[in-house]
C-alpha cells in the first residue's frame, strides 16, 4: 500500500487556502445539542453532561443572588431560610447533588477517556459513575429529608 497523496486526503484543498481551516459542511444545529436521540451510551452522556452543566451555572448565580439577601438584612435572611427548609425545597437540593455529582463523574470519565487511558473501558467506566452517584444521592436524600437525622 502507497501513502496517500495530498489530492487524496479529504479536506487537503482547503488547508492549502490562506486562514485558518474551517469545518466544511452542515455540523449539528444548536437544537441538537441537547437531544439524546440517535446517539449511543457517550452521546447521551455528553449531552447530560451539558444540560447538568448549564444547570450548575443557573444554580451559582441564583446563590450569589440569595447570598446578596445578606446585605438586605436579617429580616430578610430569616425570610429566605423559612422557604428553604421546607421539604419541597430540600428535594431540589437532593436533584442539585444529583446533577453536581453526575457532572463531576462524567467528567472525570470524560478526561480519562479523552487523553486515551481508558477508551476500552468507557462504557465501564459510565456505569461505575452512575452506580457511585446513585449511592452518594440516596445517601445524601435520606441525610439531607430527614431520614438519617
Amino acid at each position: 500500500m502507497s501513502e496517500p497523496t495530498t489530492s487524496e486526503i479529504p479536506g487537503a484543498a482547503e488547508r492549502r487556502l490562506p486562514g485558518p481551516v474551517r469545518h466544511k459542511g452542515p455540523g449539528p444545529s444548536e437544537s441538537g445539542w441537547l437531544d439524546p436521540r440517535g446517539r449511543g451510551h457517550g452521546g447521551r452522556a455528553m449531552a447530560l453532561h451539558r444540560l447538568t452543566g448549564l444547570v450548575i451555572v443557573v444554580y451559582l448565580y441564583l446563590h450569589l443572588g440569595v447570598l446578596s439577601m445578606l446585605l438586605i438584612g436579617h429580616s430578610a435572611w430569616s425570610g429566605f431560610l423559612s422557604l428553604v427548609t421546607a421539604k419541597s425545597f430540600l428535594a431540589l437540593e437532593v436533584v442539585l447533588i444529583a446533577a453536581v455529582l453526575f457532572h463531576g463523574l462524567n467528567g472525570i470519565r470524560v478526561a480519562l477517556v479523552g487523553s486515551g487511558i481508558a477508551v476500552p473501558r468507557e462504557r465501564a467506566l459510565f456505569w461505575a459513575g452512575a452506580a457511585i452517584a446513585i449511592a452518594a444521592v440516596i445517601f445524601a436524600a435520606l441525610h439531607i429529608l430527614g431520614a438519617l437525622s
